[in-house]
């Protein structure tokens, strides 16, 4: 098990800190997941506790912010985030029309799918995040900008490559006395790996969302790798198997490439692999790429598109642009892997 203090639920800091009074490690629970900074902090532990604490661990948190930019158009926020090991990640705050926050975080270092379309994807892989320093991400954005109310596994990576890490986290950001945040709102999102869909009932209930993109086979082919160990039949049978055991609606997520996925015969193969299936489609125009040759689609493109799916009968949404300013929308995630290539602070 990981030692870091914020992947650990209170049983976990009781055996790991080897505490006789089991109602000390909910104390430095809620500490930890209230934000606080310094060990000093914790008033309601012995001093000799906090002492321990301090020598055991240097600092509350393993990662670090180096760098911080805000979007001026839509106020979205893209942190990079500094691991313990000087590696980079990388986390966004989205805010809504009503003041609603999300976290977006990563689950990887990296991505090791390969999607063409995405940034994140051009960076290879390099190694899973531990639950702690995904509850990080989270910790560091509650700090200089309040409560969230929903999360996505969207961020850097691909989440059920990460599946043990990833539903700790959900635990902990469920968990009443941590950030008590519904299942409801935490969504994870899977390019397809059809074998783990198979299981995920049996995980804690967040929602799922399958990045689909197209249903044509041979256009998934070359957009997502992942087809071609998880083409696009058994990834539909996973998901009718996934639906009969959690009753849950599941989005699938349409990234809209002009001249790419948006043809009649895109639409056709999407509303036939939506037959049978309790789902929403959610509409994402592509976000452009440098050094990627694709082509957004034009508001009326994604409007079009989004309409002859509705005739069809299938629930749509359209996932608003947030966080372009700052290379934070869907699929422009990306860092560094050398660690003496830190980015600098700007905003």
């Amino acid at each position: 098990m990981n030692n870091a203090l914020a992947g650990q639920l209170p049983e976990e800091l009781s055996d790991s800190l080897s505490l006789n009074a089991s109602f000390r490690a909910k104390q430095i629970f809620r500490w930890i997941h209230s934000g606080a900074s310094d060990f000093n902090a914790m008033t309601n532990l012995p001093k000799d506790l906090r002492n321990t604490l301090h020598q055991r661990f240097p600092s509350i948190l393993e990662s670090s912010v180096p760098a911080c930019r805000t979007d001026p158009d839509d106020g979205s926020v893209k942190l990079t985030i500094r691991l313990k090991d000087g590696l980079f990640a990388e986390s966004v705050l989205l805010i809504d029309g009503r003041g609603r926050k999300t976290a977006c975080l990563s689950s990887q270092v990296g991505c090791a799918m390969g999607c063409l379309f995405c940034r994140t994807g051009t960076m290879g892989f390099l190694r899973n995040l531990s639950a702690s320093e995904i509850i990080e991400q989270l910790l560091m954005l509650k700090a200089s900008y309040g409560d969230i109310t929903h999360i996505v596994f969207m961020g850097m990576g691909e989440p059920l490559a990460n599946r043990e890490a990833v539903m700790k986290a959900a635990q902990l950001l469920h968990h009443p006395e941590a950030h008590n945040i519904s299942y409801r709102r935490i969504t994870l999102s899977t390019c397809g790996l059809a074998d783990q869909i198979r299981t995920l009932h049996q995980d804690p209930p967040i929602r799922l969302a399958v990045s689909l993109v197209t249903a044509r086979e041979d256009l998934r082919n070359t957009l997502m790798p992942v087809n071609r160990r998880y083409p696009l039949r058994e990834l539909r049978s996973s998901l009718l198997a996934y639906q009969r055991a959690s009753g849950r609606r599941i989005t699938l997520e349409y990234v809209l490439i002009r001249n790419c996925n948006d043809t009649p015969e895109d639409i056709a193969a999407l509303a036939g692999f939506c037959k049978g299936l309790k789902v929403l489609v959610n509409v994402i125009p592509w976000n452009p790429v440098e050094g990627l040759s694709y082509q957004e689609p034009s508001p009326a493109g994604t409007e079009k598109f989004s309409a002859a799916l509705e005739q069809l009968g299938i629930t749509v949404s359209k996932r608003l642009r947030k966080g372009r300013g700052v290379n934070g929308a869907c699929g422009q995630l990306a860092v560094p892997l050398n660690p003496a290539s830190e980015p600098h602070e700007s905003s």
